[in-house]
């Protein structure tokens, strides 16, 4: 009977061990997808700088279609940093759930 509860012991082991595994896979696959929206982000961010410092000097001289697209460009931006913000808190909930 020891020895049937002492494997059964290391079956739930084995079994916590896979968990934790597949647990550390998850949060390195969220690390790395905030990492590549953090990315993202900052690109959209440069980009719409860029074009903002472009208008000011063209106030009396400006396109339509180009305003479209920085207005496209600052909402981008938006729904990035949104996304960045709930993978963040994402990861914070990740150490506490498991």
């Amino acid at each position: 009977q020891n020895e049937k509860e002492l494997q059964d012991m290391v079956k739930q082991q084995e079994e916590k061990v896979l968990q934790l595994i597949d647990k550390s896979g998850e949060v390195m696959r969220l690390k790395a997808e905030v990492s590549e929206l953090k990315r993202y982000l900052q690109h959209a961010e440069t980009e719409a700088k860029v074009l903002w410092e472009e208008m000011r000097g063209k106030e009396h001289q400006v396109d339509t279609a180009y305003v479209q697209e920085r207005v496209m460009l600052r909402r981008e931006v938006h729904k990035l940093r949104l996304l960045l913000m709930e993978k963040e808190d994402e990861n914070k909930r990740l150490p506490d759930k498991y």
